[in-house]
């Protein structure tokens, strides 16, 4: 196993990222700008840091000692900040930590991007040439964030060019992030519960019905930093769930929400989802354990059995 580093291990996709590693054995060094209680266990040691600061973490990359690194840190969510903000931290980050851990001799590098660069919900419209969407499908942002993070991929890119194979890289773009406490009522990134955004499709619509529990993320990080000197160099791989989002096929859902539609959804029948994780199968034999009609069965038994008098 390796010793890794992550960036933005306080979050919520991080935290079950750290914690997820570690389970795997890894030694995890988690940087953030503070701590988590949630990860004062074994084989993670937690680190403060401003990594806008490029200098200082350069020098920090280079005194853990690891051998991979997975980049989360991030504004994560979009118009969270004004534009200028997201698109300068960004950016910032990226550059800062990815072009420091390249210097700090960090052989394998992994920076999260997202599927917001395909460019859907664009208010002046959007639409794909297929569905479902895959690594294939362009890139369109239409917003900092968006486009924020298509840099993020960018920069990656950039740095192959410069260190060719010397070092090992990849880009995953994780669809709408379900932590496992979210699965029970705890509230989903934009404020609403899972049970909430499955009975109004139109909360869910604006991610396309896209989500990907963290666990699986974790498992996915796993197989990646595993098999990164055996496959195609700085390739990206969409992350997400088997299904969609939604107790009615998207075939019916989409056209309703994203005009023009009708006949690239016909494909999408049942619980197939928007967003294709084919590549990450075929690639790493990578496959989502986490269903949400599973957890949430799952998460109501638990909470029933709670109620039960002993």
């Amino acid at each position: 196993m390796s010793r890794v580093v992550v960036t933005g291990g306080s979050g919520r996709l991080g935290r079950n990222l750290v914690a997820g590693l570690a389970a795997r054995g890894h030694e995890v060094v988690s940087l953030d700008r503070a701590p988590s209680d949630d990860l004062r266990i074994d084989g993670v040691e937690q680190i403060s840091i401003d990594l806008l600061d490029a200098a200082a973490t350069r020098d920090l990359l280079a005194r853990t000692k690891a051998d991979s690194l997975v980049h989360l840190a991030a504004i994560a969510v979009p118009f969270s900040a004004p534009e200028d903000v997201i698109m300068r931290t960004n950016t910032g980050l990226a550059v800062s930590v990815l072009g420091g851990a390249v210097e700090a001799g960090i052989g394998r590098i992994v920076a999260a991007s997202s599927p917001t660069v395909l460019g859907y919900g664009n208010p002046s419209g959007w639409l794909p040439d297929a569905l479902p969407l895959d690594e294939e499908t362009p890139a369109r942002p239409w917003n900092a964030y968006a486009l924020s993070k298509l840099m993020i991929e960018q920069t990656v890119t950039m740095l192959h060019r410069r260190t060719g194979d010397d070092v090992r890289y990849a880009t995953f773009r994780p669809c709408y992030v379900i932590a496992p406490e979210e699965w029970a009522g705890a509230p989903t990134q934009q404020g609403h519960t899972v049970a909430e955004r499955i009975a109004d499709p139109a909360l869910s619509a604006p991610a396309l019905f896209n989500y990907v529990d963290a666990r699986d993320v974790a498992s996915f990080a796993d197989l990646l930093l595993g098999a990164l000197p055996n496959i195609p160099n700085a390739e990206v791989f969409f992350v997400g769930a088997d299904d969609a989002l939604a107790d009615a096929p998207l075939a019916e859902l989409l056209p309703r929400f994203v005009p023009g539609t009708d006949d690239l959804a016909r494909t999408l029948t049942g619980t197939s989802p928007a967003f294709s994780n084919a590549k990450a199968a075929r690639v790493l034999g990578w496959r989502p354990q986490h269903s949400w009609r599973g957890e949430i069965a799952a998460a109501s038994s638990t909470l029933d059995r709670k109620d039960v008098p002993v």
